[in-house]
């Protein structure tokens, strides 16, 4: 199971101390045990990749940090886990700086949850993967921040599989010409595809789909599954899934 990739976020110093302190018990994995509940689940991703014919280095899981408080997230950042989900800028923000852990190595931010236009800028400062790229005015700040910064979130397209009023993401018979739309009319890359599924139906079906989707239109990437349906979603072709409580407990 990959539980790394490349990021530079949150990048402006603050007290040396402290940052000393989260890097140190981070590159230094064998100070401390994984917390049970995070090495459960990293035990039930490689048990759902191997039993779909998969590896579990082909799935990464992102930790999903937020509303968490720092005395949950801090042991499992102390064991290398360096893939973290937030779901608001700011909260993201105020956590991650706070504690001096941009200065982890290889920590990976990604937002998972909606991102209103005028977010756009803080987001493409400090994430590393934007989860929840759903409709062209969004595209297009996205698309002025990234040349304005000279920085390049990966992004991944929302998809609202289920059709619910009430949650982002483009419809399914949108998906083609909004993807072509962040290529062409954007010069944005999609690299994947994101979608929650709608409470109380089978998730199966809604996986299909987005896998269906994906390979249409050349991604390889697929964000989907939390903590009550991620073996389901590794089955399906998951390549990350979304894991808040199963990890971290449930949130306060």
């Amino acid at each position: 199971m990959k539980n790394s990739s490349a990021g530079r976020a949150f990048r402006r110093p603050l007290r040396a101390g402290r940052s000393r302190a989260v890097r140190c018990k981070v590159q230094n994995p064998e100070m401390a045990a994984p917390p049970p509940a995070y090495a459960d689940v990293v035990a039930r991703i490689a048990r759902a990749a191997q039993a779909a014919g998969r590896s579990a280095q082909d799935v990464t899981l992102v930790a999903v940090s937020k509303q968490q408080p720092w005395e949950a997230i801090e042991p499992v950042l102390a064991v290398g886990h360096k893939v973290f989900g937030e779901n608001r800028v700011q909260e993201a923000l105020a956590r991650w700086e706070a504690k001096g852990a941009q200065h982890v190595a290889g920590l990976s931010l990604h937002l998972i949850g909606p991102l209103q236009t005028n977010k756009a800028r803080d987001a493409v400062a400090h994430f590393d993967v934007i989860e929840s790229l759903d409709r062209e005015k969004l595209a297009r700040a996205l698309a002025e921040e990234v040349q304005k910064q000279g920085r390049s979130p990966r992004l991944y397209v929302q998809v609202n599989t289920g059709e619910e009023a009430q949650k982002a993401g483009v419809a399914p018979d949108a998906a083609d010409a909004f993807i072509a739309a962040c290529r062409a009319t954007y010069g944005l890359t999609p690299e994947g595809l994101m979608c929650i599924p709608p409470a109380g139906e089978p998730a199966g079906p809604h996986f299909a789909l987005l896998r269906k989707i994906a390979r249409r239109n050349g991604l390889s990437r697929l964000s989907m599954g939390m903590s009550g349906d991620f073996e389901t979603a590794i089955a399906f072709g998951a390549t990350s899934v979304r894991v808040g409580s199963a990890v971290f407990g449930a949130r306060g």
